[in-house]
């Protein structure tokens, strides 16, 4: 998977507009190829990107969970820990 694509689920405060809109671009990005894509693609790259924001909001919205919901900023410190130990040698 893509290590750019974040996990939105269960934050606290929830997953705004454009985090959304970033996971899902980061999404496109990777399955098409392209990082920024031709004139002649532009189109469909953004539509593709707007089709998946609204799927993935509504996807965010219908979940359910028993777990308490986890803190952005103990989770991104949690994983930059992690990737100082990983990437230290």
């Amino acid at each position: 998977m893509c290590r750019n694509i974040k996990t939105l689920f269960n934050f606290d405060p929830p997953a705004n507009q454009e985090q959304i809109r970033d996971a899902s671009l980061q999404f496109v990005r990777k399955i098409s190829g392209f990082n920024k894509p031709s004139k002649a693609n532009e189109h469909s790259f953004q539509i593709a990107v707007d089709e998946i924001t609204q799927i993935s909001s509504r996807l965010l919205r219908s979940l359910e969970t028993d777990a308490p919901p986890k803190n952005r900023e103990e989770e991104a410190a949690r994983a930059k820990a992690h990737a100082l130990m990983r990437f230290r040698a």
